[in-house]
């Protein structure tokens, strides 16, 4: 049991660290395109994906670490409900990127945070 819990924790982390970090390209772009006539808004939605397997939990009542770890994360153009692109607003995208930095930085001190459990865990089985 604890090496499936292990192998989901240590997955989802590293999956949503790799989401931000997408998602900080996307908005970097963003910003750095803000006036270029044309120009298609990027975003990444990861969201969406972690909710599909969190619905695979309420049903089977245990999420698979490789399911996880097949989520493919990219690009996509974001558009509105009506189907059309949105203009880039700088002040929405840089408060975007803000939240973004701190959220993988959350990410990251929680992906230590399962390391160092772990670490103490094996250590403390060896005496």
């Amino acid at each position: 049991m604890t090496q499936g819990l292990e192998g989901v924790t240590t997955a989802i982390l590293g999956l949503a660290m790799d989401a931000a970090s997408l998602r900080q390209q996307a908005i970097a772009a963003n910003i750095a395109n803000a006036n270029t006539a044309g120009y298609v808004p990027q975003g990444v939605s990861f969201e969406a994906q972690l909710e599909d397997a969190r619905r695979g939990l309420r049903t089977q009542g245990k999420i698979d670490p490789f399911a996880i770890a097949g989520v493919k994360l990219q690009m996509q153009a974001m558009q509105s409900v009506s189907g059309q692109m949105n203009p880039i607003q700088l002040d929405t995208e840089v408060a975007a990127l803000s939240q973004n930095t701190m959220q993988y930085q959350v990410l990251a001190k929680g992906l230590n945070k399962h390391f160092a459990i772990l670490e103490s865990a094996f250590s403390d089985g060896k005496r």
